[in-house]
């Protein structure tokens, strides 16, 4: 009989199902303001880092909110939020969300590749019409969150690969949640508009559209890298922010 590996979890886990729960239970409410890093620490016997990554991921679902210069406060919020499972948005964390990019980049350039040489024209009609949802969608976090996933599906099955279909399957929650970031911090943070974006897609597609699938491969690769590197920066920006409570 084979036995499923049980994992043990890790300390900023423990701590964030720990916040999570006092939420959830209304032992801190909206507007509450958390103790700083560092009494935190404290409280739980833990490193500020775990404390750092246990925010993020409370942030990742939108729990909480950090303001320069004045602490960490609790979110209004709807149930549904915090009934939202954790393990999920406990991967909003620079390292985890950095194997998760990786893994992206090489499934979704792969997919890229291939839908260029095996799309149908019913394909290109499923993107262009997801590509017109997203470019009307322009200024609605929402429905513009929702295009960008629905065109990565689009293209992961215009690649016809049933396997492949499946691996996008598998890592498709994790996706929406670092698109839905990634999103609400690239245009906050006015790196981009919610055209770069459209752009960005439109350059994927219309490779897709010429069979280029080299260059169908560079465009998502670009993509990629583009929100590997404003994750990247919110990390640092967020370890500044905390580190100056």
């Amino acid at each position: 009989m084979k036995y499923k590996q049980i994992k043990p979890k890790k300390i900023y886990e423990q701590v964030a199902e720990a916040l999570h729960e006092m939420i959830r239970t209304g032992q801190i409410k909206p507007g509450d303001k958390l103790d700083s890093v560092q009494q935190l620490a404290e409280n739980f016997q833990v490193g500020r880092s775990a404390i750092r990554e246990a925010l993020s991921a409370l942030k990742a679902m939108g729990l909480v909110e950090m303001r320069q210069g004045e602490g960490t406060f609790i979110r209004s919020f709807e149930a549904k939020q915090v009934t939202f499972p954790l393990s999920t948005a406990i991967l909003m964390n620079k390292e985890d969300i950095g194997h998760l990019l990786e893994v992206r980049k090489i499934v979704e350039t792969g997919a890229s590749a291939s839908a260029a040489r095996n799309r149908t024209e019913k394909d290109l009609e499923t993107m262009e019409l997801v590509l017109e949802e997203m470019r009307l969608a322009q200024g609605d976090g929402e429905l513009g969150e929702k295009a960008d996933f629905k065109f990565h599906l689009a293209l992961s099955a215009a690649a016809h690969n049933p396997l492949l279909s499946g691996l996008m399957d598998q890592i498709s929650e994790l996706m929406i949640e670092t698109q839905r970031e990634t999103r609400r911090l690239w245009l906050f943070s006015k790196q981009t508009t919610s055209e770069k974006l459209y752009d960005q897609h439109m350059e994927i597609y219309k490779a897709i559209l010429k069979r280029d699938e080299e260059l169908a491969r560079e465009a998502m690769l670009s993509h990629l890298e583009n929100v590997e590197n404003i994750l990247r920066k919110y990390f640092e920006e967020t370890v500044h922010t905390e580190k100056s409570q």
